[in-house]
């Protein structure tokens, strides 16, 4: 007898569609121009600056009046070039569109006055604009700074995280701003990194508020019956054994806004007090019945 061969197929992976390859370069291009908009009415006209090649770009341009958009190119580029075989070839076309965009919207934004001449009002909404444009880039596949590239590539070889690597280059393009600009300026500026960067986790991560619970108890089919009926929510029940007594039980699992937790409590308690619940913060939530309303 012939022994069947078995053939290998592989999975083909569907191509981005030319609607949505469109709609998330213009959303870049949008999210360069509010990055652009913020650097050229607020922060420059008040010596502020951001973190990362950005702020490295800012404070070389007021060295040496070189163009902005012309430094932040050129000082990136490399990084791009370098993490390409790591960060793919999507990502990098992305970044390249992307920062190419904003050196180009930043020129004629050159000829507007500033928008604000006040420091403190500069840096708030300053750091909120720019990181809104810098979340939007980011959450459409692309980036304006290579610097977590850099650390990506160095952490390969170096005992440092990407995380450390970020940090202590801030501290020192800081350090480098206080003794340029003044240190007043250079406060101002860790102030606008501080809030440029929460508002990209804002924009990234969605402004949902979520969190995931887990719930174990003998009680499990009457409360995931009650939880969609009374919250409108659709529970998952994973099944999971006592690492004490290896008695095994269902455990149940869902996501919940914040609003909801407190109802969830109380319908779990009215069900079963002794309930065990874990509740744990989320980053993004999709699919599913997730958006039902509360009941």
């Amino acid at each position: 007898m012939k022994k069947k061969q078995k053939k290998l197929y592989k999975k083909e992976h569907k191509k981005e569609t030319l609607p949505h390859l469109l709609g998330r370069y213009v959303a870049m291009l949008i999210g360069a121009t509010m990055a652009a908009a913020s650097i050229e009415l607020f922060l420059v006209p008040n010596a502020i600056i951001d973190g990362g090649i950005i702020g490295v770009s800012l404070i070389l341009d007021y060295l040496t009046e070189l163009p902005f958009g012309l430094l932040l190119v050129a000082i990136n580029l490399p990084f791009l070039f370098f993490g390409y075989k790591h960060i793919g070839r999507n990502f990098f076309l992305s970044s390249i569109f992307s920062i190419v965009a904003l050196a180009l919207v930043e020129i004629p934004m050159h000829k507007f006055e500033p928008f604000v001449d006040d420091p403190l009002l500069a840096t708030v909404f300053g750091g909120l604009l720019l990181g809104a444009g810098v979340g939007i880039v980011i959450r459409n596949g692309g980036a304006l700074d290579g610097t977590e590239i850099l650390g990506i590539l160095l952490s390969r070889k170096l005992p440092f995280s990407v995380g450390e690597f970020v940090m202590f280059t801030n501290i020192f393009i800081f350090s480098w701003a206080g003794f340029v600009l003044g240190w007043q300026q250079a406060m101002y500026s860790i102030l606008t990194y501080y809030i440029a960067s929460k508002t990209i986790d804002a924009v990234i991560q969605g402004l949902n508020d979520t969190k995931s619970v887990f719930i174990v108890s003998d009680e499990f089919e009457e409360l995931g019956s009650a939880i969609n009926d009374r919250l409108g929510r659709s529970v998952t029940k994973l099944h999971g054994k006592g690492g004490y007594n290896e008695n095994e039980k269902d455990v149940i699992y869902l996501v919940v806004t914040r609003l909801e937790i407190s109802k969830l409590k109380q319908v779990v308690h009215d069900i079963d007090p002794k309930a065990f619940l874990t509740i744990m913060s989320t980053q993004e939530v999709h699919g599913g019945t997730f958006k039902a309303p509360i009941h």
